[in-house]
């Protein structure tokens, strides 16, 4: 267990902050030398070096054999990161490419895609976007006539979120046979979770309570069974960016790189961890070895939880990327994707 920040002297805070910033900038070993020649500590190299040494007792720096630097521990990562980061807003150039990425206006599966991307992009990490196993509410359906023999389904559910399917339809089929079907599952389905809707019109119709024509009979129950088989077939984890993941410094430490695939492609595990993010008020960040899955790649996943219409949430976004993240650049961009949104989905 490592000392907290209110233990540690002005000179070891101060220190420690520059080794921290120093490795996270350039991915190496901090030495006293190149401390000592930064501009407001006014140490010599060797009051570095003590000043170094007790940090290191302390179980916030670790000194590898192979060179004359020191690096912080997990644990000094995650004291820095709790009580001394000092967060970056996320520019107004990085805020346009979120937002820009983000539309109300696309299916979800487009918009959460677009998220982890937008987030891998800036980050350089992986991006991920957890939806949880959910049944939406039905608000509205609507079926939209499109080219002969093909129409739109659009499900519209109580979270705001909107979701279109091309389905194929008799080409006999008329414009006001797909009105009533739309009308008819609006009125007798809204509120109602997709696998109720299914239960509710199978009943009236066996019971002959449904008054439709057949066509649209036809077109409702293989409207409700697409949204079904859809809902049970979306992933749970979309991840975007993998190959950020591999970069020059990587080449160095080909295991721990491979390790890290390995732990992305069990999307189930990564899923738990940031389902543990779900109830967080904000970004919450996860280092190395804090969590059993990455204890040999070493690796930290950022994550927030996006809300919809009823303030419920509905999914968790983050990234996951090496320990050695600029992270007062990355949590507050992970929050501004999950404030986005959320505010897309209250839209």
């Amino acid at each position: 267990m490592s000392a907290p920040v209110s233990e540690l002297t002005t000179r070891a805070r101060d220190v420690f902050r520059v080794v921290v910033e120093q490795y996270l900038d350039s991915g190496a070993p901090v030495g006293s030398r190149t401390i000592s020649k930064l501009s407001g500590l006014n140490l010599s190299p060797a009051s570095i070096r003590n000043v170094m040494q007790d940090l290191e007792e302390a179980g916030l720096l670790s000194h590898p054999h192979t060179s004359a630097g020191r690096m912080p521990t997990e644990s000094g990562l995650r004291l820095f990161v709790d009580g001394m980061m000092q967060a970056a807003e996320p520019s107004p150039q990085e805020r346009a490419v979120i937002e820009g990425r983000l539309t109300a206006s696309a299916p979800v599966e487009e918009a959460l895609a677009a998220a982890s991307a937008a987030l891998s992009g800036l980050s350089a990490c992986a991006g991920l976007v957890l939806v949880p196993p959910r049944e939406t509410r039905v608000r509205q359906f609507a079926f939209v006539p499109l080219a002969r023999g093909q129409a739109l389904a659009v499900l519209v559910g109580d979270d705001g979120s909107v979701e279109n399917r091309v389905i194929a339809v008799a080409d006999t089929l008329t414009g006001s046979a797909l009105s009533e079907a739309s009308n008819y599952m609006s009125a007798r389905l809204s509120g109602l979770t997709l696998t109720e809707a299914q239960v509710r019109i199978a009943g009236e119709l066996r019971t002959e309570r449904a008054a439709l024509d057949v066509a649209s009979q036809d077109l409702i129950e293989r409207g409700l069974a697409i949204w079904s088989q859809d809902g049970a077939a979306r992933p749970v984890l979309i991840v975007r960016g993998a190959a950020n993941l591999i970069d020059d410094t990587a080449m160095t430490d080909l295991d721990r790189v491979r390790q890290l695939l390995d732990e992305i492609e069990g999307k189930e595990a990564i899923a738990g961890l940031l389902g543990s993010a779900h109830d967080a008020s904000a970004a919450k960040v996860f280092i190395g070895a804090e969590n059993k899955l990455f204890a040999l790649s070493g690796s930290s996943v950022i994550a927030a939880p996006y809300h919809g219409r009823d303030g419920r949430v509905v999914g968790v976004v983050g990234v996951i990327g090496p320990t050695r993240l600029n992270y007062a650049r990355v949590v507050p961009m992970v929050d501004f994707t999950a404030q986005t949104l959320t505010k897309i989905w209250r839209d």
